[in-house]
């Protein structure tokens, strides 16, 4: 069998021959097929779900290269997948296609460990809070931090190039990946596996799987880079009456802590409030009656700077200046921890809250208190009866837009409506403020025919060219990213 069109539905002997082909090459136990496969067919947040003709659980790089080459020879489409917790669909099987669903999670093997050079090789399956716990039992730290950093991996990670509230000092994991192992659509594998900071032979490679969100080939391994680990640090929480005020407001943190600000990460009220309502945390140390707040971190990898003490000054003096009109600082670690749990349930309890559409969007610094103003008006005005909220990462412009609908708004072409709805007007804003329609979670399935209305032809056709050199075969996750003839 040599299958020219993976949209052509496979004969029931093809589909028995292709799968005892791959249970072959995996083993029966790692296959997985109707009931067993269902948790890997549907998203996170619940929005998309397809059968995939099986999920392959491939245990080693050779495994997933005989997988490939087995799906490129038949002209069976291929959708990777890690932790699956991605908020795009990216990971998700698409309309019209017979793919298989060829998931990385047993490719959870620490290869290295290099302190001298501040690295670690991991595999594509690796948790990321394993590798943050790994790093720290090393003296140092891997400073990407997310709300699933219980369940999402490596391999996902690097191919959405996710962000997270770390990307302020340390950037989002682009900035982590030293060199790449990649299993190439012809099944080939490419070992980039270099741990240099600096190489300069030709084009960087690696930085076309990062973000490619697996439409060029399977992640399967990667070096990324470590951090001295932080000595010391001191959390708050402070209410603001503008944006424009937690703006300054990090300016001048940047200025008086010599660049300490770990993370700084903003709330609307109106996110507060729904956390609080879902129960989801032990609860705020501050009333939830100011119009913004913003949760910080300071810290150091030096136990000799005083923490605490440069957090108290430096809200003194901002609150001496009515940059904030109240702030509350954690006396211990418990403290800390209860404050960031506020930020880190954001998805689950706005996911409990209703039927979630949730922007991604990034405007230049200096234009978000304008562009926030701007579309929660016309979300107001245009969609009376969602709930809109904000949270993000004001030093880099990046703060999410999160629209709620009622959980008993219609069917599911009711709730797509209404997504679309919502979209397209944080989207307008965004672009009209000079920003972009994703800045961490990527395009996936959800904006695919978004990124077209707000991207010149120029790259869109730069797009497709890397797209049909690398994968001429188009088996590599369709449906995502791009359409393609």
């Amino acid at each position: 069998m040599n299958r020219k069109d993976c949209c052509v539905p496979l004969s029931e002997s093809e589909r028995l021959n292709f799968l005892r082909a791959i249970a072959e090459i995996i083993g029966d136990k790692n296959l997985r097929t109707g009931v067993d496969a269902e948790p890997y067919e549907q998203d996170w947040r619940g929005r998309y779900q397809r059968a995939a003709l099986a999920v392959a659980l491939p245990g080693s790089t050779e495994d997933v290269s005989a997988v490939v080459r087995l799906c490129a020879e038949r002209g069976i489409a291929i959708v990777p997948q890690a932790g699956n917790t991605g908020l795009t669909g990216g990971a998700t099987v698409p309309e019209g296609a017979e793919v298989l669903l060829v998931n990385v999670s047993r490719l959870n093997k620490v290869h290295r460990v290099d302190l001298p050079n501040n690295a670690m090789t991991v595999g594509a399956g690796c948790i990321l809070a394993d590798m943050r716990a790994l790093a720290d039992t090393h003296d140092r730290q891997f400073p990407v931090m997310l709300g699933s950093v219980g369940s999402c991996e490596v391999g996902g990670l690097i191919s959405t190039n996710a962000g997270g509230t770390g990307v302020l000092r340390y950037g989002n994991m682009r900035e982590q990946v030293l060199g790449l192992e990649v299993v190439l659509p012809d099944g080939r594998i490419w070992n980039g596996l270099k741990a240099l900071r600096k190489d300069n032979t030709g084009y960087d490679l690696k930085q076309l799987f990062v973000g490619a969100e697996g439409t060029l080939g399977i992640v399967t391994a990667a070096v990324l880079k470590l951090y001295p680990k932080l000595a010391v640090s001191a959390t708050a929480m402070v209410a603001l009456e503008r944006v424009d005020q937690a703006i300054a407001l990090l300016r001048e943190l940047q200025r008086v802590t010599g660049g300490r600000v770990e993370t700084f990460e903003l709330m609307s009220q109106s996110q507060l409030q729904i956390v609080l309502r879902q129960g989801v945390t032990s609860g705020s140390p501050m009333a939830a009656d100011a119009p913004w707040y913003v949760l910080l971190e300071l810290a150091d990898s030096s136990p000799d700077w005083n923490a605490s003490e440069s957090m108290e000054t430096a809200l003194g003096a901002a609150m001496e200046d009515g940059l904030i009109i109240d702030a509350v600082i954690a006396s211990d670690q418990s403290k800390a921890e209860r404050i960031w749990n506020l930020r880190h349930s954001i998805s689950e309890s706005c996911k409990r809250e209703g039927f979630v559409a949730s922007n991604d969007t990034s405007v230049p610094v200096s234009a978000l208190p304008e562009f926030l103003e701007r579309v929660t008006l016309r979300l107001a005005n245009e969609l009376p009866q969602a709930q809109v909220a904000h949270c993000g990462h004001v030093g880099d412009g990046n703060v999410h837009v999160i629209v709620i609908f009622p959980h008993d708004i219609g069917d599911a072409s009711a709730r797509e409506a209404a997504a679309h709805q919502a979209n397209t007007i944080v989207h307008q804003e965004s672009v009209a403020c000079g920003g972009s329609i994703s800045a961490e979670h990527g395009i996936g399935r959800m904006h695919i025919d978004r990124l077209p209305l707000y991207t010149s032809e120029v790259e869109m056709d730069l797009l497709r060219r890397v797209k049909l050199a690398i994968d001429p075969g188009k088996i590599m996750n369709p449906g995502k990213v791009l359409r393609l003839p």
